[in-house]
């Protein structure tokens, strides 16, 4: 009885984390605009909620994989045009994203605590893209680094604290009620 339960665990978990990792995919094929008029370029997606509801969910590790998953799918789908540069930025900002805000919401499993990790996590996704703009859009925009500093407090900066609090509201209204629909036997 235990081990069928067991079973049961994982296979809910598996299912779980394939449908969050489908709809990432299709939130990200369906909504896609951009939010700064100084950026065009720079598109807002609501791809990280369920990424962020399977971290909550099953904590941090298991947000980061689920991260990888989706990237790699939305990288050769999706987003094929931003090629190998945007699957490995968005595995290195929502990854880092994941494993802040699911090791936060792991001590401290409490609204508050969300409310934390979240913003935590937000902090951390805008800190990790200014790196990975530094290092990658020179080579994908095939522009100079200069106009990327440039390009860092106008557009970068309040594009991915934007997208990331989004993202983070969306997370913090949705999750509970799905959390408890999600978990049920």
């Amino acid at each position: 009885m235990q081990q069928n339960t067991a079973g049961r665990a994982r296979t809910l978990k598996v299912t779980t984390l394939g449908m969050l990792a489908a709809v990432a995919i299709v939130l990200v094929a369906v909504i896609h605009l951009p939010i700064l008029p100084a950026a065009p370029f720079l598109e807002y997606d609501p791809a990280d909620i369920p990424i962020l509801i399977g971290t909550f969910l099953y904590g941090p590790w298991t947000g980061l994989a689920l991260t990888v998953v989706v990237s790699l799918l939305q990288g050769i789908t999706v987003s094929a045009a931003s090629g190998w540069i945007g699957i490995v930025m968005h595995i290195l900002a929502t990854g880092a994203f994941a494993l802040i805000a699911g090791s936060i919401y792991r001590v401290r499993h409490t609204r508050g605590g969300a409310a934390l990790a979240l913003v935590a996590g937000s902090i951390a996704m805008t800190i990790i893209m200014v790196g990975c703009n530094l290092v990658f859009t020179p080579i994908f925009m095939g522009t100079g680094i200069k106009e990327v500093i440039a390009l860092l407090v106008p557009a970068i900066i309040p594009f991915n604290l934007l997208k990331a609090g989004i993202n983070s509201v969306a997370t913090f209204i949705v999750y509970k009620p799905l959390s408890k629909f999600l978990k049920r036997d």
